[in-house]
């Protein structure tokens, strides 16, 4: 009788098995990586169109994480589903774009159907197949080949290192292209406005901070008393002190209350601008709200004054506004 430990240590040694065969399969693609490779690049780099994927089964799954790379990389990219594609949405492709076809087989008979089309319009076709001698590797311009020696599916049927070594290949396209069209950060963030990296490049100060009816102000001649009236209502634990030119002058926070009520006896009735803190820490509307996250966290404070050119207070971001919105 197999005890518990021995049942578990097949199932590691199983587990390393599908890895090690997946680990050979990407690494034969190394020496695969030839002239081809190129031609395809300077192919995809020259679309004056766009890049249109199209595999079946588990190649077009493939298919579909390749296109979503692409696009979310700078290159406009859609997928195309084969059989779809034969009663109809193979009118969308256009003489500009650029067709890459998977297929591990080469044989697949949705795929092979539309290149007759293809052919017709003279749209460059790049293979992704397992078989460099198939009908697909055959009818298309250039071939990349991704075959591999075996797959981890122990029964040898279920596409497992195959659609692996595709995937790479098609992250080994997306990447070079990347570097080629030297796409940064910055443009992904473009792409991507939604994600945690977006909001990191792409919203500002201006974005999130509470102005008008919402930003906290008072004159420094008003008594404390109006001022927490004014932090109370707005709701921020701060506000913002300003002249009679409506210019900075200091702040009050719930820090400050804390301190003054302990050193004076009735500071109610105190002009605000005795017991402020001058030289507060400022920032600008079109400053990326990342920077501002950055500023409080060095500086230990949950808020920072908005200012114009004028040094006027217009604004106010706190550090909940950031946070809430995903930026961490």
């Amino acid at each position: 009788m197999v005890n518990k430990d021995e049942k578990n240590s097949r199932i590691i040694e199983e587990a390393k098995k599908v890895l090690k065969i997946e680990y050979q399969a990407i690494r034969s693609l190394m020496g695969k990586i030839d002239e081809s490779f190129i031609q395809a690049i300077d192919i995809l780099y020259h679309c004056k169109g766009r890049i249109i994927v199209t595999g079946m089964g588990k190649s077009g799954l493939i298919g579909k994480k390749i296109s979503s790379t692409f696009s979310s990389t700078g290159t406009p990219t859609f997928f195309l589903h084969p059989a779809e594609g034969g009663h109809g949405d193979i009118g969308v492709v256009t003489a500009d774009d650029v067709v890459i076809a998977i297929s591990y087989s080469g044989n697949t008979e949705e795929v092979a159907s539309l290149l007759p089309f293809f052919k017709r319009f003279g749209i460059k076709v790049i293979s992704i197949t397992g078989d460099p001698n198939s009908i697909l590797a055959k009818n298309s311009d250039l071939c990349l080949d991704v075959g591999v020696e075996k797959e981890a599916c122990p029964l040898g049927i279920t596409p497992t290192a195959s659609t692996t070594a595709t995937l790479v290949m098609g992250d080994a396209l997306a990447m070079v292209l990347l570097k080629k069209r030297k796409f940064k950060k910055e443009d992904f963030a473009l792409f991507h406005p939604a994600g945690s990296l977006g909001k990191r490049l792409l919203l500002q100060v201006g974005d999130l901070m509470h102005r008008g009816p919402e930003n906290p102000i008072v004159n420094c001649k008003v008594s404390l008393k109006e001022a927490i009236y004014e932090m109370t209502s707005k709701g921020l634990g701060m506000t913002s002190v300003a002249d009679d030119e409506n210019r900075l002058v200091g702040i009050v926070t719930d820090g400050d209350l804390r301190r003054i009520m302990e050193k004076e006896g009735d500071p109610l009735n105190i002009p605000v601008g005795k017991l402020m803190t001058r030289n507060p820490k400022v920032i600008r509307e079109g400053v990326l709200a990342a920077e501002a996250l950055r500023v409080m966290e060095y500086y230990s404070i949950t808020s920072l004054i908005v200012i114009d050119e004028e040094n006027r207070p217009y604004g106010t971001i706190h550090l909940h506004d950031i946070l809430k919105a995903g930026i961490a």
